[in-house]
């Protein structure tokens, strides 16, 4: 994985060695610690900085491909899991290759198909290609939305990035927010509509978009979304086919020139994972490195609940031994994640998701002291049905997006200087955009029909956020990490299987269950959803309000002048089972909130305007 950026402008000529493009590069130095590259020509200037990861020796980036007295240059950051497929076509077309790499494959691949080449991909990528004959720029996002791109664009000239941060080191790029910014923040945050990126002149390419600028023309355009399409499988087809899709993501995803391991909660996903690796782990003599996360004093704080009604420690353990994996147990205290919350903004450049990002962020870090790559299950809840919000039926029913129905509660946090220019139907007007563009068979039932708009709403919010949350936390720590469940032909197969294949047993991720019963111990596949673990322990509360009561006292401080001051203090004293956002962030998280965007409109010298 890597950091990109890059400028185009064909009016003001480009001086690669201006202190600007350096600062830039040197943002993303946690994305690529391994290398760096510039590219220059008349109209166009590319950075990168690379996590060397397949083909080390090689594989530079910016790199040059010519073909037919034309030149082709790219900056790239993602991994693509059908490269030799691809490869092999290409050199039945007439293609040479001098590295080993995926980075050589998506250049030759756009300059053999232009944007088809898209279709034919799988895997995770934000790309940028230069034609230096057109002078033009094609730039791409990954069906799913596992890698980031973001964007500014003014009359003369495109300026993107890997990341926020490095965006704002340019002059060129304002820091403003507005009245939409606020209504994202408070509202929506710490999740986005898609392609907004909270300053109101920075813009994300949403996943499965490509764009493309030259002198007399600037695009966006879609090139991926999900279609509704009659299921043509049983359902013991539809187990076998999963099966086969599934493990072939994972094994596809363990290529790797450096050390390799996984994510183990002892959860249904994690598990899958892990086991898969570790077979083919020692099919070639190796032992898989396991990784989880654990807080101090965890078993004397925890608190069951009915979303996380057990810990993970007992399930850990019964799948190492299952897998035989060396297994690491990272133990974290609240003074690992208090800093944490900050390393976390100054990587996204976004306010973030309190202490389910810092203490990712912080997991990370030590899982980087043993391997570069790391496996992980995101994804699966999204596209199997394992979250609570789709097999509650009133959650399920209700408009609105299912983790944060609260917008009342939330809407009390609102500066009252401001509500007035909020829209009242700010959330339900970004629903209904969603599900405005839910593709649907024709005499679905009702309850088919809700599913496959549940379905979009999560992958294209809900997943959002927490591919973002992984790509920042780990990137931060110089950790490349794979999602094999968001597999783009995992999703679009998944998309039109029947409910009651998905609530097989009606149980949670039934189908992924069924599919898994010869790979995990009983108790761990039957084992009921437990979301990512949080610290429970009291003295993290104490901490947050330590830090937050100063900012509270400072009555110039410039989150007031979008927060409520007199709501925001009563999280000091009352703490309420009203959660933010999903399940997992509740007081503690809502404070941690606060405290990370107050430190975000400091350090980004956000500035508000209210017109």
């Amino acid at each position: 994985m890597c950091g990109i950026a890059g400028i185009i402008d064909y009016k003001t000529k480009i001086n690669p060695q201006n202190d600007i493009y350096h600062e830039m590069l040197h943002s993303m130095t946690h994305r690529g610690p391994d290398d760096e590259g510039v590219f220059s020509e008349d109209g166009c200037l590319l950075l990168h900085k690379r996590l060397a990861v397949v083909d080390p020796s090689l594989s530079s980036q910016p790199m040059t491909y010519k073909k037919d007295g034309k030149a082709y240059t790219i900056v790239y950051n993602g991994e693509l899991y059908n490269t030799e497929d691809i490869r092999r076509e290409l050199i039945k077309l007439g293609y040479s290759f001098r590295t080993k790499g995926d980075t050589e494959v998506v250049l030759g691949a756009y300059i053999a198909y232009g944007e088809k080449c898209l279709d034919i991909f799988n895997g995770i990528f934000a790309f940028a290609i230069w034609n230096s004959s057109e002078k033009s720029l094609f730039f791409a996002r990954d069906a799913m939305g596992v890698k980031p791109f973001f964007y500014y664009k003014n009359e003369n000239e495109l300026i993107f990035a890997s990341t926020v941060p490095t965006l704002l080191c340019h002059p060129h790029v304002p820091h403003t927010i507005n009245a939409t910014s606020v209504s994202e923040i408070l509202l929506l945050g710490p999740g986005r509509t898609p392609g907004n990126a909270i300053f109101s002149e920075i813009h994300e390419l949403p996943a499965g978009f490509f764009g493309k600028i030259s002198k007399d023309s600037f695009k966006i355009q879609r090139y991926f979304s999900l279609a509704d399409k009659p299921h043509p499988h049983s359902f013991e087809e539809t187990i076998e086919h999963i099966s086969y899709l599934v493990r072939d993501a994972i094994l596809r995803q363990t290529v790797s020139d450096v050390p390799l391991g996984t994510f183990l909660s002892g959860g249904l996903d994690s598990s899958i994972i892990s086991a898969v690796t570790a077979q083919s782990f020692r099919e070639k003599g190796k032992t898989l490195d396991t990784f989880s996360v654990t807080y101090k004093n965890q078993a004397r704080y925890f608190k069951a609940s009915h979303f996380q009604p057990d810990s993970d420690e007992k399930y850990i353990e019964i799948m190492a031994k299952h897998i035989q994996s060396n297994h690491h147990e990272v133990v974290l205290d609240t003074d690992d994640i208090i800093p944490a919350l900050y390393h976390v903004i100054d990587e996204k450049g976004l306010p973030a998701m309190a202490d389910v990002d810092s203490s990712l962020l912080a997991f990370c870090k030590k899982i980087r002291e043993k391997v570069t790559v790391a496996l992980s299950g995101e994804c699966a809840d999204e596209i199997f049905g394992g979250y609570p919000w789709y097999r509650d039926k009133d959650i399920r029913d209700a408009a609105g997006f299912p983790w944060a129905q609260n917008t009342q509660y939330r809407m009390e946090f609102v500066n009252p200087a401001l509500q007035g220019k909020i829209p009242s139907d700010y959330v339900a007007n970004r629903y209904a955009e969603a599900l405005s563009d839910t593709s649907l068979l024709p005499d679905l039932s009702p309850t088919e029909k809700r599913m496959r708009e549940m379905f979009r709403l999560n992958i294209d919010h809900f997943m959002q956020t927490l591919l973002f949350r992984k790509d920042s936390c780990s990137m931060h720590a110089s950790l490349e990490v794979r999602v094999p469940f968001c597999d783009r032909r995992i999703c679009e197969y998944m998309y039109s299987v029947p409910w009651e294949y998905k609530n097989y047993l009606g149980r949670e991720k039934g189908l992924l269950r069924h599919a898994a019963k010869d790979l995990l111990p009983h108790d761990v596949l039957w084992r009921k959803k437990s979301p990512y673990p949080k610290t429970h322990n009291p003295e993290y509360l104490s901490a947050l309000r330590e830090l937050f009561a100063p900012i509270l006292k400072d009555r110039d401080n410039p989150l007031w002048d979008i927060v409520n001051i007199k709501k925001a203090e009563t999280l000091l004293t009352e703490e309420t089972s009203q959660p933010w956002y999903g399940q997992l962030m509740t007081t503690p998280q809502t404070i941690a909130y606060f405290i990370q965007t107050e430190y975000w409109l400091r350090k980004f010298s956000v500035v508000l305007r209210r017109q």
